[in-house]
């Protein structure tokens, strides 16, 4: 494993991370979850990604991490870099949602209950609080790596200018933002626009998430029907459905045609691609089984894309073209 510092600080991040979002709900097998780890491990991916609503239901992935952390894992905790979030709707009342410092205090202690843990290397605000002011929420933040719960902070999908002035309330403090985590892929370039400049600019560490956009980048969906096990065929996911599968099987298709003449798998395409940015700390990857996690692992170290690669991928991805 190939391994980046995250923004200004002595933290090193693989370059390939573990996100525990579907695969490690209720329904998962505690076999199936145990392996991923050890193997991870074994790989030298020891970013582990949660979030306290993760599952399914919410909180069912903390809990099943935690189970295998005290049964299995407890002897690899200073080896482990382990990080989670709250901010999106958690628990019924005025209390179980957003960025208030009620929220994200009680939504901090839950985790760490339902994981087994002391403490978190990263604790993230989710998402932004239209509605808590800011100093708010950053204060919470700050209070929290004060009262050691978590060694440093993160920001998930904050706009640009709300991430400026967030990371300026939290350098003021000295408890500066280690990590920004935000959407990136070949479907969806929009952070290029701002957030990459702006996480630059801040000498902040980024982590992106959905590289293979649900799946649809390792070319699962390029035959006539919808795999079973998918996400797009499983009518509960609210992200991808046989409809935005549809709208982007053409751009899907060429881009798996310039894999082919790369010699490259398209989950290796994409995840090269993401990997070609020096702003990009870690790419955040979702598999559901061993032999997933090895495929996106061995992303991690590789040369860059040829320069006819890189033109030919943004002939059919740079916004505004067909």
């Amino acid at each position: 494993m190939t391994y980046r510092r995250c923004g200004r600080s002595g933290i090193l991040l693989p370059e390939i991370s573990l996100g525990l979002w579907h695969n490690f709900g209720a329904n998962a097998d505690t076999n199936d979850c145990r392996a991923m780890i050890a193997r991870a491990m074994e790989l030298g991916v020891c970013h582990f990604d949660l979030a306290d609503n993760y599952g399914p239901p919410p909180g069912s992935a903390e809990e099943c991490f935690g189970h295998l952390m005290k049964q299995e894992f407890a002897g690899l905790r200073d080896e482990m870099f382990i990080s989670t979030k709250a901010g999106h709707l958690m628990w019924p009342g005025v209390y179980g949602d957003w960025g208030s410092r009620k929220h994200l205090i009680s939504g901090l202690n839950q985790s760490l209950r339902r994981m087994q843990l002391d403490y978190v290397d990263v604790f993230y605000h989710h998402r932004p609080d239209p509605n808590t002011p800011l100093e708010e929420t950053i204060g919470a933040l700050v209070d929290i790596v004060r009262s050691g719960k978590a060694l440093y902070i993160g920001l998930s999908k904050y706009p640009p200018q709300l991430f400026k002035q967030a990371c300026a309330m939290l350098k003021e403090e000295k408890v500066p933002c280690l990590l920004h985590q935000f959407r990136y892929n070949l479907l969806d370039r929009a952070c290029e626009a701002e957030t990459l400049p702006t996480v630059a600019e801040q000498q902040t560490g980024s982590i992106v998430f959905s590289p293979l956009a649900q799946g649809m980048l390792t070319g699962k969906y390029l035959g006539n029907t919808l795999p079973a096990v998918s996400r797009a065929a499983d009518t509960s996911s609210v992200f991808l459905n046989e409809e935005k599968v549809q709208a982007d099987m053409e751009r899907v298709q060429h881009l798996q045609h310039v894999a082919d003449a790369a010699g490259l798998s398209l989950t290796q395409l994409a995840l090269r691609w993401l990997l070609r940015r020096r702003e990009v700390t870690s790419v955040l990857i979702g598999a559901r089984t061993v032999q997933q996690l090895e495929q996106c692992a061995a992303a991690a170290g590789q040369a860059p894309l040829p320069a006819e690669v890189l033109a030919a991928i943004d002939a059919l991805t740079l916004p505004g073209m067909p």
